[in-house]
C-alpha cells in the first residue's frame, strides 16, 4: 500500500540537492551490489552488523555504535521486556526508528512486520519502523497499514534517491517523511 501520493514524493524530490545522493548512489553501486551474491547466502546473525554499516553508515550518514557520538544501535533492548530490536536509530539518545531483520530466506515480509511494531510499541518516542530481509527494505511511518518498499537488489537511481530521501539520518531527524506523510493525506 502507498505510503506517499506520488504529487507529494516528485514535487519534494525536485527540490532536493542531488549531489550527496550521487554520492550515496556510487557507493550503492560500487560497494553494496557486488555483495548480492554473498548476502543471499547469508544467516542473519552474519551480515546483520554489516548490513547495518553497509546501508546505514556508508550509504545513510549514520554513526553506528560504539562509535562516538552514534545515533545507530544494533541490539536495541526494549524498555519494558528482554526482547531486543535488531537495530535501532536514536536521536538525543532517545530511540526513534527500529530495525527489524531477517536473512533473504524470509519471503515473506509481512512475518518480520509484527515483531518491528512490538518493538515499536515499547519505545514511546518510535516512529519509523524498518523491516529488511536484506534484499527487501520497508519502510514505515507510524503504523503498519502502508509502507514503501524497495528491493535493495534492484535500485535505479530514481528509487534510490527516495531511499535515501526517507531514510537518510538528516532526513530522519527532520521528519521528512513524516512531512511527506501528512502531505498526502
Amino acid at each position: 500500500m502507498a505510503l506517499f501520493q506520488n504529487s507529494v514524493l516528485h514535487n519534494y524530490l525536485q527540490n532536493i540537492d542531488n549531489t550527496v545522493v550521487l554520492q550515496a548512489f556510487e557507493i550503492y553501486k560500487n560497494e553494496f551490489l557486488p555483495k548480492i551474491e554473498n548476502i543471499k547466502t547469508s544467516k542473519e546473525e552474519q551480515y546483520q552488523y554489516g548490513f547495518l554499516d553497509d546501508l546505514f553508515v556508508k550509504m545513510l550518514g549514520y554513526t553506528l555504535n560504539p562509535t562516538p557520538s552514534f545515533n545507530l544501535i544494533a541490539e536495541q533492548k526494549n524498555l519494558s521486556n528482554s526482547k531486543k530490536a535488531d537495530g535501532a536509530v536514536l536521536k538525543e539518545g532517545k530511540v526513534i526508528a527500529v530495525i527489524e531483520l531477517k536473512s533473504t530466506k524470509t519471503k515473506s515480509m509481512d512475518k518480520i512486520v509484527n515483531q518491528a511494531f512490538n518493538y515499536k510499541n515499547n519505545h514511546p518516542t518510535c516512529k519509523y519502523i524498518i523491516t529488511s530481509n536484506f534484499e527487501k527494505l520497508r519502510f514505515y511511518v507510524e503504523h503498519s497499514d502502508k509502507y514503501e518498499e524497495f528491493n535493495l537488489f534492484e535500485l535505479d537511481e530514481t528509487r534510490f534517491s527516495l531511499l535515501f530521501t526517507l531514510l537518510s539520518k538528516e532526513n530522519i531527524f527532520s521528519d521528512v517523511a513524516l512531512k511527506l506523510k501528512e502531505q498526502s493525506k
